[in-house]
């Protein structure tokens, strides 16, 4: 147990939690046992001790009188908030009497587990769940949600998710934020290019909406959604046809440089105009500030481009431009995706898939996305959810099913949650959980290249208890006893820290990290030896995605019809929610205010809307209203809103309820932007 719970008073070192590529360092205030404040720790190298709204307000969450302090079981209809308080013992005891039952009648993949990163906690998220339901054979998830379709796209290019260390990008003349609300989402990122500025860089942003970080900018180019990858190749076009390209470079470094030039010529600015709406003289004018730079180029490629059925190829193409000018030997050029590659933990020995019993058949996979399909049309019914970490009935596209997937009387469904979610009142036990704050835990950033510790600070809220607290309850109610699955928190920790695979974590432990609180990995640079591809080169041809049925070069894809409603809808990241968490905070929501539907006023007006208007977007997955926020922050016939509200807060804003649940065409990511809906006054 950390000495910092003992201690009533003082000022301890934390970090965030949240699923941020920041990952920041905190400084927390105790006062009687109590977190009074949250700061950030200016000791910290990359952060140095800025914080976000989301966690400067963060006590407002971790001490809501709405927050769960003791197990629940439901005696209600499922979805009608009606539960009573029962004990740890009973909780565990149900749980594990229905699942023994359901193996026997059956078998484990009856049972499904839904998890993602409501706390990036590699412990408390990977780790002994992971175990435990390895050990019962349970249905694997694919964890698909975020960020799966580009990082295959990336990958295909550059063998993994390396990119620039973000710190080196203070050197970078020109940054170009490509699909990322970096204001709102990777605020650090924004510091070091303001940074950058300041030392003469220019910054573009390249975006659907003119969000905070396009206001920001030197430069904002508004695209049409789903046509980036045209944008790359117009930008391509450019650059080869007008000599702006590293022969050397790409004669040393990369495979089929030749065959894209060719292929490049397929996409003149004008032809790459008419397919973005953005002019074909700023496509000139970005090509020609790309190659001419006077120093180094960064690109961080966002989250926003890959949420279409396209996203994985639209990653892929973006991320062939750094070698063209050869941005990857220039101290802060080259590009982010993400860089959870250089800080890869040991993945066996956090999830022990080795402990799937002998003689069993692999279980079957179930894709996140597709969780309403999933428990409504599957051949072998899932009979059982476990659900943490996670708020589906908001998060998951096509809302709509999931909720009606969750009413299933048949379907026995646990909860592990810090609050009465929506997902949690279509449960049959909800268990109180921790909040990072009370827990043991090892984070590594996918942006950063730091790796930090989370000791207690304050005892658990209630009777509430981590994760992987309750998977040790529940493997002994199950009568599992396999060693890993008792394996304190520290041990878990030195266990994914020991990554012969990865050399760049050489050295670190959990006592180190104790020590120290954070260490940075020792990671090379990108290029210092050969890439994780086929050919060990930055793949600009790539014959494994030909073999895979994709076209070996960078290509334009156009989205999939998705019904006859006139507008494209985005729904995006907001300023004070990170996903679903802190919707349901009152303080948070003060400070989001409402949620909107940003339309271009053009639109607005043939349709007889104005500002400030209640509206109704809908499709034939659902509906919901929001409030028009019209003018021209948007291109005609796009539709943006942003943050994914508690129902209790915005008049039934479920934005998901309208978001397709197909897959895209790689990593079988999410398709959240890739839907269309129709528009009218509520």
């Amino acid at each position: 147990m950390s000495s910092y719970i003992e201690q009533a008073d003082g000022v301890f070192p934390s970090v965030c939690s949240l699923d941020c590529p920041d990952q920041c360092g905190l400084l927390v205030h105790k006062r009687d046992g109590v977190i009074v404040k949250i700061e950030g720790d200016p000791a910290h190298p990359v952060t140095q001790g800025a914080i976000c709204n989301k966690v400067r307000n963060m006590t407002a969450r971790i001490y809501d009188e709405k927050r769960l302090q003791y197990p629940l079981k439901r005696i209600g209809p499922k979805g009608s908030g009606q539960f009573e308080r029962i004990g740890w013992e009973e909780a565990i005891a149900t749980i594990a009497g229905k699942w023994k039952t359901l193996i026997a009648d059956e078998g484990p993949d009856a049972i499904l587990p839904y998890s993602f990163y409501g706390n990036m906690g590699r412990i408390n998220t990977e780790g002994m769940g992971r175990r435990f339901f390895n050990r019962m054979n349970a249905s694997r998830l694919i964890y698909s949600i975020c960020e799966a379709a580009g990082t295959v796209g990336y990958g295909f290019t550059m063998g993994g998710s390396f990119g620039t260390d973000p710190e080196d990008t203070v050197h970078a003349k020109l940054h170009i934020m490509w699909g990322v609300n970096a204001v709102s989402t990777n605020m650090h990122q924004v510091t070091l290019s303001e940074r950058a500025r300041k030392n003469g860089a220019a910054v573009v942003v390249i975006d659907v909406h003119r969000n905070r970080t396009a206001k920001w900018a030197d430069w904002f180019i508004p695209i049409k959604p789903g046509t980036d990858a045209a944008l790359a190749l117009g930008l391509m076009h450019v650059l080869f046809a007008e000599g702006y390209t590293d022969e050397a470079f790409m004669a040393q470094h990369t495979v089929g440089h030749e065959a894209l030039r060719a292929h490049a010529k397929q996409y003149p600015p004008d032809v790459v105009a008419a397919i973005t709406g953005v002019p074909a003289e700023d496509i000139v004018k970005l090509a020609r500030m790309y190659g001419g730079v006077d120093g180094a180029a960064f690109i961080r490629i966002g989250n926003g481009p890959q949420h279409h059925d396209n996203g994985g190829m639209t990653t892929r193409t973006i991320s062939c431009l750094p070698a063209l000018t050869g941005q990857w030997l220039k101290k802060g050029g080259g590009a982010i995706k993400g860089n959870g590659g250089h800080l890869a933990l040991n993945k066996h020995a956090l999830e022990r898939p080795d402990l799937k019993p002998d003689g069993l058949e692999r279980s079957r996979a179930i894709n996140m996305n597709l969780i309403g399909s999933a428990l409504l049309e599957l051949e072998r019914p899932i009979y059982s959810l476990y659900v943490y970490n996670a708020n589906p009935a908001v998060v998951a596209p096509h809302a709509g099913k999931v909720r009606e997937g969750l009413a299933r009387e048949d379907l026995f469904t646990v909860v592990h949650e810090l609050f009465m979610t929506e997902t949690a009142l279509y449960a049959d036990i909800v268990l109180p959980a921790t909040s990072a704050f009370e827990n043991t835990d090892v984070y590594s950033s996918y942006w950063h290249h730091y790796v930090q510790i989370q000791e207690p600070v304050v005892a658990p809220y209630g009777e509430s208890k981590s994760n992987a607290d309750v998977f040790r309850l529940l493997a002994k109610a199950m009568g599992y006893e396999d060693e890993p699955l008792r394996d304190g928190d520290l041990a878990m920790i030195d266990q994914a820290l020991d990554n012969p695979n990865n050399p760049n974590l050489a050295g670190l432990s959990a006592a180190l990290l104790q020590e120290r609180q954070f260490a940075k990995a020792a990671v090379r640079p990108v290029l210092s030896g050969k890439l994780r591809t086929p050919s060990g080169k930055i793949e600009l041809y790539s014959a494994a995605m030909e073999k895979q049925g994709f076209p070996p070069l960078p290509t334009y894809i156009p989205l999939p019809d998705d019904g006859p409603y006139p507008f494209l809808f985005i729904p995006t990241a907001n300023h004070n929610f990170l996903n679903s968490t802190f919707a349901n905070n009152d303080k948070h929501a003060a400070l989001e205010k409402t949620p909107k539907l940003y339309m271009n006023a053009a639109d607005a007006a043939g349709i007889g809307i104005r500002d400030g208007d209640a509206v109704k977007a809908w499709n034939d997955r659902g509906a919901c209203v929001l409030t028009a926020a019209v003018g021209e922050d948007v291109l005609p016939g796009v539709v943006v809103s942003q943050g994914l509200w508690s129902d209790g807060k915005a008049d039934n804003a479920v934005v998901n309820a309208l978001t397709p649940d197909r897959v895209a065409d790689m990593g079988q990511g999410a398709t959240f932007f890739s839907g269309r809906v129709d528009v009218a006054r509520a």
